[in-house]
């Protein structure tokens, strides 16, 4: 960090007196909890200004780069979350808010592909629904922290093909390598996916440009996402990596755990399937057991 002038005590108290009017401007404010949020905020973001010296030429260039990431958000492609993902601002409110709890599976990152209403799916279904990529089988059992089985939990899968992209940046308002699912009265589930591939996140935009100026890759560590709900359990937002990927240690949005990377088993050429499917070629396999912590823990 550079090191910051000395000022003289005119100027400090000219900086001081700022930020404290500023601060009882929301002195009539009646939601204690926005008053918070507020106040904070104002006093980190004065801070930070103060601390490294912003010049006015780069406080407009990060407006501009703001104005940027909002043109670029639109009802496919939200850009203002590939920005809190990259900065790890994402992964730091999900630890916030989702405190270790005994053995409960850790949440990660949402991401911006999500889609509400995908396909319904039996119990050992297919979500590829024609996305290209290797065949692969996963399974588990949803349980509570108790170890108690839940039934009837929902589970959402999505996840990028073999090229790296998701159904939604097709363009062409295709369904793929999504679905939704429930667990069996035993907190069984099981499905069809195929074998998760490292993809970069959209980078033709800012958020890629700033990747790029601090010399960050965009890529991200080969993942299966999923949304896990049930009464009484808190709800599970996270993903499943795969052991071996090179990715691990520089997922761009932080979201890799290590509890949360699987061992994806190739299966040769042949190898029966678990349930009979036919396989032209290689497939893997995947064993995930899902523990909900209690809603409110």
């Amino acid at each position: 960090m550079r090191e910051t002038p000395a000022l003289s005590a005119e100027q400090q108290a000219r900086e001081e007196d700022l930020i404290q009017r500023v601060l009882r401007s929301f002195d009539e404010c009646t939601n204690p909890r926005l008053k918070e949020l507020m106040i904070s905020a104002v006093e980190n973001l004065h801070a930070f200004v103060r601390e490294v010296r912003l010049t006015e030429e780069e406080w407009l260039q990060g407006i501009e780069f703001l104005t940027a990431v909002g043109h670029m958000t639109n009802d496919q492609r939200q850009e203002f979350i590939l920005l809190s993902d990259t900065l790890g601002v994402s992964m730091q409110t999900i630890a916030i808010n989702n405190e270790a709890y005994d053995d409960a599976t850790e949440a990660t990152v949402f991401g911006p592909f999500f889609v509400e209403g995908s396909p319904a799916l039996e119990s050992g279904g297919d979500i590829a629904f024609g996305a290209a990529g290797e065949p692969c089988w996963v399974e588990g059992t949803v349980t509570d922290a108790q170890g108690r089985p839940v039934a009837g939990a929902g589970i959402e899968v999505w996840e990028a093909d073999a090229a790296g992209f998701y159904d939604v940046q097709y363009g062409d308002q295709r369904t793929a390598a999504r679905g939704q699912l429930s667990s069996q009265a035993d907190g069984s589930y099981r499905f069809w996916a195929v074998t998760p591939v490292p993809y970069p996140i959209p980078d033709d935009g800012p958020v890629g440009k700033m990747l790029e100026a601090t010399g960050r890759s965009p890529m991200r560590a080969a993942h299966l996402h999923f949304l896990v709900r049930a009464p009484h359990c808190r709800t599970l937002v996270t993903h499943i990596f795969v052991e071996g990927d090179e990715l691990l240690d520089s997922d761009t949005v932080f979201g890799v755990k290590n509890s949360l990377v699987k061992k994806f088993e190739r299966q040769p050429v042949g190898t029966p399937t678990p349930d009979g499917r036919v396989v032209e070629g290689t497939w893997s396999k995947v064993t995930f057991d899902i523990v909900l912590a209690p809603a409110g823990a």
